[in-house]
């Protein structure tokens, strides 16, 4: 392989203001011999020749510049896939690119070419690494007679020092490394000596950076355990805590250079801080229900403790007959009792006219989420709803409900992803016991929600989505229910295909939703390019007069769809028609942003 004098180039750039008018190099070649596709296919997109050809460069020099680099960009692929005796050849009109003076560089490019071949596959002779910490093993590609990569030296050397890290060893590093490719027997020797440095104990938190956080609850909110053993792990769910709040639009987390003479070792957090308000806005249109108008307001940091307070409203039903409305308030703050505890406390006020009933409620809650790990979380609190119904064939029959409530949900969330999951499943459920007064029973409120995934090909371009929920109210009678507790069937949240709220029950000539509820769904997801997909579903809804029993009625929907990948989540748009039942009335169309579930 021709070496390269970059030291050179400034005196070259310098000297090339004289040169002829410039000439895009008309043809490039590249050509791999002895390769696999897979080796052939990484170094055609490491080529920054190939680059510049596709982004239309033209100054000669440039090209020059370009075709010098090109023999470290490509030998690095070469090492990478475990080639350390590879030839490479790049050409300009038929000079070998090295051989050409920066003194004198050509003064038009026609033609560039890229030859090369990978040479023999080398293998580990000797593998050294260490040392290694207690109950921790060198990776098993990291041996003799294995493959030798140069990926596998630096993904075993981080390994090792991520192991003793795990242990305390706040500091370890590799200090040295002998590597020695050993031509006549095609082996590479490797040696990396890893220094683990003392165990170490968390020092404190130096935040930097903020300007209206106050430095004690960002500490609070981090809760990163001073004066325990040092854990990657640790530093890891303090800089996550930090940025769930909302507050800070970076936040960086990095071990101090030397360990305090106590044994401790701090750790150094650099914020930026987020707008303090966000406003949003949405418009949307129904042919039934007429315009919908929403939008919100958020303020991320109310008093310098990283805590939320969101206003958001909603008008709908503008040119129709069925105008609602509705006003929300929450308030979050982060670190309550403890770093993983927020404290919630909302009210909502809103005004629903649906065909079987017209309700006014205003709803109160006080509760705390507490985040038990990476995927499960607690949700435990105190409510109290008020809801004045009309209902009945004309609206006759008028009911004021009081209700003291007390949900508990918890969610076990396992999706590799939230946006776009491919594996994994979700399972969700609450249970609300409730105290009624004046025209409401007394009972309990029961939901569930569980999602799995599975994907499969290349790439996993496969996805088999599937969703089952139920619901249930038990000890109080239908009449006696307020009307948001009740449960009805169709619409994107359910059974696509059947128009939204359509299928509920029938009691003595009154309709309106369900005590009891479920429905099935499922997806196959492909995807046809990497931003577009396409989707096929099934969906069925089932409401019964009563949890267990009772007049009750199915349906069913199915479709297609489209998907846009966008960076906030999947643009879906799915048709689907009804094809069991007798609430649908023909097609329906959905668009949103995110999967269906």
């Amino acid at each position: 392989m021709k070496s390269i004098h970059c030291k050179l180039f400034g005196l070259a750039a310098m000297l090339s203001v004289a040169a002829p008018a410039a000439y895009a190099f008309d043809d490039l070649s590249f050509r791999v011999d002895g390769a696999d596709s897979a080796l052939e296919t990484a170094l055609r997109r490491a080529s920054q020749l190939r680059i510049a050809q596709a982004e239309g460069v033209t100054d000669p020099f440039e090209v020059y510049t370009i075709a010098r680099a090109e023999y470290g960009q490509l030998i690095g692929v070469f090492y990478e896939a475990g080639f350390f005796a590879p030839t490479i050849s790049v050409r300009i009109d038929g000079r070998e690119a090295a051989d050409i003076s920066p003194l004198n560089p050509p003064a038009q490019v026609s033609q560039v070419s890229v030859r090369m071949s990978p040479g023999p596959a080398f293998v580990f002779g000797r593998a050294e690494l260490g040392p290694v910490a207690p109950d921790d093993a060198l990776p098993a590609a990291f041996a003799p007679g294995q493959p030798a990569r140069s990926t596998v030296i630096r993904d075993a050397t981080r390994e090792v020092v991520d192991g003793w890290r795990a242990e305390g060893h706040a500091l370890a590093e590799p200090t040295g490394q002998q590597i020695t490719a050993r031509h006549p027997g095609n082996q590479l020797d490797a040696a990396v000596q890893i220094t683990p440095g003392p165990r170490l104990r968390f020092g404190q938190l130096r935040p930097s950076g903020q300007e209206r956080t106050r430095p004690r609850r960002i500490l609070k909110i981090a809760g990163l355990p001073e004066g325990e053993v040092y854990s990657p792990r640790d530093v890891e769910r303090a800089a996550e805590r930090l940025r769930r709040t909302g507050t800070f639009s970076s936040v960086a987390l990095r071990t101090a250079e030397a360990a305090n003479p106590d044994g401790t070792i701090d750790i150094d957090a650099t914020l930026v801080e987020a707008p303090m308000r966000r406003i949003g806005a949405g418009v949307e249109y129904d042919t039934e229900l007429g315009v919908k108008l929403s939008g919100f307001w958020l303020h991320r940091n109310l008093f310098g403790g990283a805590e939320r307070f969101r206003v958001e409203g909603r008008v709908g039903g503008l040119g129709s007959s069925k105008q609602d409305y509705m006003l929300g308030l929450e308030f979050a703050r982060p670190a309550t009792f403890t770093p993983e505890t927020t404290l919630k406390l909302g009210t909502r006020i809103e005004n629903e006219r649906e065909d079987e009933f017209d309700a006014l409620r205003a709803r109160f809650d006080l509760g705390l989420e507490h985040r038990y790990s990476d995927t499960l979380t607690f949700r435990g609190g105190i409510g109290f709803l008020a809801e004045r119904a009309k209902f009945g064939p004309n609206f006759e029959t008028e009911r004021d409900f009081r209700l003291l409530l007390l949900p508990l949900e918890a969610r076990w969330d396992r999706r590799d992803s939230e946006r776009d999951p491919k594996r994994g499943f979700y399972l969700q459920g609450e249970i609300m016991p409730f105290r009624g007064f004046a025209g409401a029973d007394s009972g309990a409120r029961l939901t569930g929600d569980a999602r799995a995934y599975y994907s499969f090909g290349e790439d996993d371009r496969f996805t088999l989505a599937s969703r089952a929920q139920l619901g249930a109210i038990f000890g109080a009678e239908l009449a006696r229910t307020p009307r948001d507790f009740l449960f009805n069937s169709g619409g994107s949240g359910t059974v696509r295909g059947q128009p939204f709220r359509s299928l509920g029950v029938t009691t003595n000539g009154t309709r309106s939703g369900g005590q009891g509820f479920a429905a099935l769904s499922a997806e196959a997801r492909t995807g046809v390019t990497e931003t577009i997909g396409l989707v096929a579903f099934a969906d069925a809804g089932y409401v019964s007069e009563r949890a267990l029993s009772g007049q009750s009625d199915w349906h069913a929907g199915a479709g297609l769809g489209v998907r846009y990948d966008t960076p906030v989540g999947p643009l879906r748009l799915d048709v689907g028609y009804p094809v069991a039942g007798d609430t649908g009335k023909g097609f329906q169309l959905y668009l949103g942003i995110g999967h269906a579930f």
